[in-house]
């Protein structure tokens, strides 16, 4: 097994070479030997080691054990503590997401703070088909069935190409030694289960399993790499990003030959699980939604608009009452950017700017969401109009008038249309006016 990983390093990753390597360890025989084979192939390695406090005294010895394999072996070793069930209930998240996303935070944060290249984890064949097999029950898409990825970023896993079985043979025939966590034991994980259940019957039907399957995981990531060429394609004519805003083209979307595989892959990153609601946009009235955890995905006339989604009822209410800005302040950044500046002299005007008569105003200033019944005065012309009238009059799509801010008066009288229109009613009287504030929408 030593030579067959240095010449799986030396063809996939020559890159290790004289680098900088964090090794991921739980005491467990997977890391365990991974950590064996690197230190005898005179690689810089560390180890990397998080307590969970999931299973009492025997989490401490684990740890206890992982310093005093590295002490042995003469390398450094970084270890942490997490209170993960009580992290995991005030995430409302399950222990295992819970421990996934502190695990993989604190090695990115060890790795940059003691200037290591890679953090290296011992996934192997087994667990690679354990995963398959999850996703398969959970039901996803082709990304789902391609595997663990062999490098992603900074995450190296060596052991991909390696069964348990010659792990475990590698260990017993070096007389290492390794930490065993019962828990692997217990059905009650649904890993576990396909590991102890299903797995055993699988290898009964087909011996070769683990062959079979990482030829069938090859060929899938090339059908892959064939779809993301195509969707890449497709992309400069159905996709248009305009101000930070992501557009979809309805009418070329439906030229296609499967618009909602396409639409899949288009939109299967923004966590959205409801394609065939998706689907039902393209013909669906203007205003209709569908949500996903992230994001939304708006249905405006001859476009799906896709934005994040829209921030709690609490906070909403929040946006609508406004934010408050007190006379002495000069810039603000939550929840827009502006800047205030006292000046001398009516400055030229534009989109982002506006100078208004300091004596017209009314503090606190208040930066609020529009909402229907607002009125205001647009400048350069008689009479009052409704915001909703004037929305609709500049073409602005419904997410364009979601984004709108405005910024009133203590008495909520509308001064600007941030970056569109200001209001009549505070405009500069040379005759009357003796201070100039200049607001900047800082975008």
């Amino acid at each position: 097994m030593l030579q067959k990983l240095s010449n799986l390093i030396q063809q996939k990753f020559p890159f290790l070479k004289e680098k900088k390597l964090l090794i991921a360890i739980s005491g467990g025989i997977d890391s365990v030997v991974l950590t064996h084979l690197l230190s005898a192939l005179n690689f810089n390695i560390s180890l990397v080691h998080c307590n969970f406090n999931l299973r009492n005294t025997e989490s401490d010895l684990d740890t206890v054990f992982v310093k005093e394999l590295a002490e042995k072996l003469q390398i450094k070793c970084f270890t942490t503590s997490f209170e993960t069930e009580k992290i995991a209930k005030e995430n409302k998240e399950s222990i295992q997401i819970t421990a996934r996303n502190l695990r993989y935070t604190w090695f990115q944060e060890t790795l940059q703070e003691h200037n290591f290249d890679f953090v290296l984890t011992a996934h192997h064949a087994d667990d690679n088909l354990e995963t398959f097999l999850i996703n398969l029950t959970r039901g996803s898409g082709l990304d789902g069935f391609t595997g663990i990825p062999e490098v992603n970023g900074n995450i190296i896993r060596p052991l991909l190409k390696f069964s348990r079985n010659e792990i475990e043979s590698f260990a017993k025939e070096n007389d290492i030694a390794w930490r065993e966590d019962q828990s692997n034991a217990s059905i009650k994980y649904v890993r576990n289960k396909i590991r102890h259940k299903v797995l055993p019957v699988l290898k009964e039907i087909n011996p070769s399993l683990l062959d079979t399957f990482s030829k069938t995981i090859e060929h899938l990531k090339e059908s892959s790499q064939i779809i993301y060429d195509s969707i890449e394609k497709i992309s400069n004519n159905v996709v248009l990003k305009e101000n930070g805003v992501t557009k979809f083209k309805i009418d070329k979307l439906q030229q296609l030959s499967n618009p909602k595989a396409y639409l899949y892959q288009l939109l299967e990153t923004y966590n959205f699980t409801e394609f065939n609601d998706i689907y039902n946009l393209l013909s669906a009235q203007s205003g209709k939604q569908v949500f996903s955890k992230t994001h939304v995905l708006l249905k405006d006339r001859d476009f799906l608009i896709l934005s994040k989604k829209e921030p709690s009822s609490k906070h909403h209410k929040t946006l609508e009452v406004g934010f408050q800005i007190a006379e002495n302040i000069l810039k603000i950044e939550d929840p827009i950017h502006l800047s205030f500046k006292e000046v001398s002299a009516q400055l030229i005007e534009k989109n982002k700017t506006i100078c208004v008569s300091k004596e017209s105003l009314k503090y606190p200033l208040i930066v609020r969401k529009w909402k229907n019944g607002d009125y205001f005065y647009p400048a350069g012309m008689l009479g009052k109009k409704k915001l909703s009238k004037y929305f609709k009059d500049e073409k602005l799509s419904l997410l364009e008038k979601q984004n709108i801010w405005l910024l009133c008066s203590a008495d909520n009288s509308i001064i600007w249309i941030i970056g569109m229109r200001k209001d009549n009613r505070f405009k500069i009287e040379k005759k009357t006016s003796k201070a100039y504030l200049e607001i900047t929408f800082l975008q």
